[in-house]
């Protein structure tokens, strides 16, 4: 977490009006790559605790590289998106609300047509979710979540113990305008006990798009029985499983990433 968020001043931002919702969101974006062309637009979804900046120089190198315009943005409660009031509590359903009805305003407000979804952790969730009921060209699903396990669990108590000792919401200040906001929405409905019966396995079972899912060897947010849970639903998935990698594949792993993901990319576009 070394980088700071961008001035505000080089920033666009969306307002949107989304179903359910009283008041205006306002959601923070980057074109980033290629200049836009008839090409399918690849959209960044960033992590449980993500944001624009968060995802470093990953989208532009990548998106420079293979010739592909990127779209990047923080969701609502993320980085200098609309923060979450103190008070709100999200519900077992957030990121099929994001993939159902935000996505979908977001996309219709700035001309986003059949895109490219490369989704990281709850991003990738929010990406299965959304090619599940919406055209979409393909979808990159890094380190996705289909379904709650142990493991999960205990590596996300440690991130509330880091967030309540001052040393994880000192990084994430870094990042969020508000980091409560960014942290409670996603670790308090991460650990509440309804959502161990969360699981979007049958959801995801009507994609029709190509699928790269992709998870690291040493994750510690979820076993290979999360991308292997996709392969079963969705038969024409690819498996990618990256050796010496934790959660974050473009961190730990970005080379390799970079040439599987683009590859699969240009081979079906």
């Amino acid at each position: 977490m070394d980088e700071a968020r961008a001035p505000e001043a080089a920033r666009s931002f969306a307002a949107l009006r989304v179903a359910g919702r009283e008041r205006e969101l306002r959601l923070e974006y980057e074109w980033v790559g290629a200049e836009r062309t008839t090409a399918s637009v690849v959209v960044f979804l960033h992590e449980g605790l993500g944001s624009i900046s968060m995802w470093r120089d990953f989208p532009r190198t990548f998106c420079e590289r293979h010739g592909l315009t990127g779209f990047v943005f923080s969701r609502y409660g993320y980085g200098s998106s609309t923060a979450k009031p103190p008070g709100e509590r999200w519900g077992v359903d957030f990121m099929a609300k994001q993939a159902n009805d935000v996505l979908p305003a977001l996309f219709s407000a700035l001309g986003i047509e059949r895109p490219w979804l490369f989704g990281h952790s709850d991003g990738a969730t929010i990406a299965l979710l959304h090619a599940a009921r919406y055209p979409v060209a393909g979808v990159i699903a890094v380190a996705p979540h289909l379904f709650v396990e142990d493991v999960s669990i205990t590596s996300i108590e440690k991130a509330r113990a880091a967030f309540e000792s001052g040393d994880l919401r000192r990084g994430l200040a870094k990042h969020h305008v508000d980091p409560d906001s960014a942290f409670r929405g996603w670790n308090d409905v991460w650990l509440a006990p309804a959502f161990r019966d969360w699981n979007i396995e049958r959801d995801i079972e009507t994609i029709e798009c190509p699928v790269l899912a992709v998870q690291g060897e040493d994750d510690e947010y979820g076993t290979l029985e999360q991308i292997r849970a996709v392969a079963r639903r969705v038969p024409q998935t690819e498996l990618l499983v990256i050796a010496a990698c934790r959660h974050s594949p473009h961190r730990d792993q970005p080379e390799l990433l970079m040439r599987a993901a683009g590859g699969f990319i240009a081979a079906r576009s």
